[in-house]
C-alpha cells in the first residue's frame, strides 16, 4: 500500500500560517492591515487548504473497490480531458492542464469517477508535471495490476508565463507507458489514438 505524503513535522496552525500570509504582503510592499487586506491571510489559508488537500488522502484506498464482474470486458478503458490543477513546487504557482488516463484490464476494473479522483488527488499537492505523470501510472498500476497503464498530461505551467521568460504559448507534455502500452508498438499506437494523440 502506497504510504500517505509524509506530514511537516511541527505543522503550523492557522494563526502561524495567517501570520506568515501577514509577512507576505509586507514583504510585497503593501500593508496587511489597509481595508483591502486586512482578511487576506484568512483567505489565502483557506485558498491553501483547498489547493493542497491532496495530502490527506490515500490514493491507494481511493481506487478500492476494484469490480471483478466486468462482462468479460478485456478492451482499453481510456478516460479523456481530465482537468489538471496544481501548484509548481518551485515557485507555488499554477499548472493548468488536461490529463488523458487509459488501462488495459486484466480481470479488474474500477469506477471512472475514481481515475478522475486520482488523477485530482495527485494534483493537489506541491508538484513537478513528471512526478504527477508517474505517480498516476505507478498507482494504477500497483492496485489494479492491469496489463498495461498509460498516462499523458498536457498542461501550461504559470512559472514560465507570468515570471521568468514570460512564454505564454508552451505547453509541456508527459507521458508514463506500463506493461503492454511500453512493450508493443501497436498497443501503444491504438491507446495514443483513443487519446487524440500520435503515437
Amino acid at each position: 500500500m502506497n504510504a500517505p505524503h509524509p506530514k511537516t513535522v511541527g505543522r503550523p496552525n492557522r494563526e502561524q500560517a495567517e501570520e506568515a500570509a501577514r509577512t507576505l504582503i509586507r514583504w510585497a510592499g503593501d500593508d496587511p492591515a489597509r481595508e483591502g487586506l486586512i482578511d487576506t491571510p484568512a483567505r489565502m489559508v483557506r485558498a491553501y487548504e483547498e489547493f493542497f488537500e491532496g495530502y490527506a488522502q490515500d490514493p491507494d484506498a481511493l481506487l478500492s473497490p476494484t469490480f471483478e464482474d466486468a462482462g468479460g470486458y478485456d478492451e482499453i478503458v481510456c478516460l479523456r480531458n481530465i482537468r489538471v490543477e496544481s501548484h509548481c513546487e518551485h515557485h507555488i504557482v499554477p499548472i493548468l492542464g488536461r490529463a488523458h488516463v487509459a488501462y488495459l484490464p486484466d480481470r479488474r476494473v474500477v469506477g471512472i469517477s475514481k481515475i478522475a479522483r486520482l488523477v485530482e488527488v495527485y494534483a493537489r499537492r506541491l508538484q513537478i508535471q513528471e512526478k504527477l505523470t508517474a505517480e498516476i501510472a505507478d498507482t494504477l498500476q500497483r492496485v489494479m495490476q492491469p496489463r498495461g497503464v498509460a498516462v499523458v498530461i498536457e498542461a501550461a505551467h504559470q512559472c514560465m508565463t507570468t515570471r521568468g521568460i514570460r512564454d505564454a504559448g508552451v505547453s509541456m507534455v508527459t507521458s508514463r507507458l506500463l506493461g503492454v502500452f511500453r512493450d508493443d508498438a501497436a498497443s501503444r499506437r491504438e491507446v495514443f489514438g483513443m487519446m487524440g494523440l500520435s503515437g
